[in-house]
């Protein structure tokens, strides 16, 4: 018996919620995943599914297992992908990660281009605002804003982005601007999903903790709380420019602006990347690069090396993300 017996179509009934889903995934009878997932589950003497007439549910040990089964053959593709990697087809599951709204306003779409694209290739997509563990998920990708801190993942960077203070000119003329740091505690502060704001003092982080009787944790509602003169807001371009660019919003502290933080495609560190992944990567830099805010694509994103990695930059602690 292979060792990687029953380990793809535990995988695929776990991702598709159902024998027959995952029959049709790996093209073969729903018996023979049936026959397979009980070989292993015999082999590791122990229930991976709870099955009903019904619904198919991970165990607490399917729960575990998971996870390091989707790296093992995120691995294993990998590993295969390496060979004549300059002509292949992308091919196979591709699990990305990326926040909500920029995720729905600019990932999405070029993810959905990139499948037409190649009819090979199956996309998982989860938008979420928390911060995932890449391996521990089995994912391949992950789009993510703002300032990284160092970890073992890599990170290429895909686009600048560029966070602004700004407020509604009504708010403005019966509040005044602020022309220095210290007045913005005098202020009322829109707070969004970072209990912190970062600004620039000199070349120096100054972190100011917004206060203010207004919070959501959604960007777009905290635009619109700005544009309705509630308050002064920190949010990144792709939220404020058309406003700015229209008059109905003013940015304010403009020579404190905090340096551009980014938009990073993140991935675990693996010797070959497969076609999958780099063809992804290098959509998504070419896509969000090309956004006219910055100059349709003209914006210099800093030299990368022929991988596109910056090196172990990660985790985005600290990043706002709205």
């Amino acid at each position: 018996m292979n060792r990687w017996d029953g380990i793809d179509e535990f995988v695929a009934v776990a991702e598709t919620g159902s024998f027959s889903q995952a029959a049709k995934r790996l093209r073969v009878s729903s018996s023979q995943v049936s026959r397979q997932v009980a070989a292993l589950e015999d082999r590791l003497h122990t229930p991976l599914f709870y099955r009903t007439t019904r619904s198919v549910a991970l165990t607490e040990t399917g729960r575990t297992l998971l996870g390091q089964c989707q790296s093992l053959i995120a691995g294993r593709d990998a590993a295969l992908a390496s060979v004549n990697v300059a002509d292949e087809e992308p091919w196979g599951l591709l699990r990305m990660t990326c926040s909500v709204a920029y995720g729905e306003m600019f990932v999405m779409p070029l993810v959905t281009d990139f499948l037409q694209r190649h009819p090979g290739l199956r996309v998982e997509v989860d938008l979420t605002n928390a911060t995932l563990d890449l391996v521990q998920g089995g994912y391949d990708l992950a789009v993510r804003l703002g300032r990284l801190s160092d970890s073992s993942l890599i990170a290429t960077r895909l686009a600048p982005r560029v966070m602004y203070l700004c407020a509604a000119p009504d708010y403005l003329a019966r509040h005044g601007r602020p022309t220095q740091l210290a007045a913005l505690a005098e202020h009322q502060c829109l707070i969004g999903t970072s209990d912190t704001w970062i600004l620039d003092d000199g070349g120096r982080e100054w972190p100011f903790k917004p206060r203010g009787r207004w919070r959501c944790n959604s960007g777009s509602s905290v635009l619109h709380a700005a544009l309705r003169g509630l308050g002064i807001c920190q949010l990144p371009d792709y939220y404020v420019q058309e406003h700015l660019r229209a008059g109905r919003l003013e940015s304010v502290l403009d020579a404190h602006r905090p340096p551009h933080t980014g938009v990073w495609a993140v991935y675990p560190e693996r010797r070959h990347l497969s076609a999958k992944v780099r063809r992804m990567i290098a959509l998504l830099k070419e896509g969000l690069a090309a956004r006219p805010e910055y100059g349709g694509g003209s914006a210099s994103l800093g030299r990368l090396d022929e991988g596109g990695d910056l090196g172990g930059v990660l985790d985005s602690g600290g990043a706002f993300d709205p």
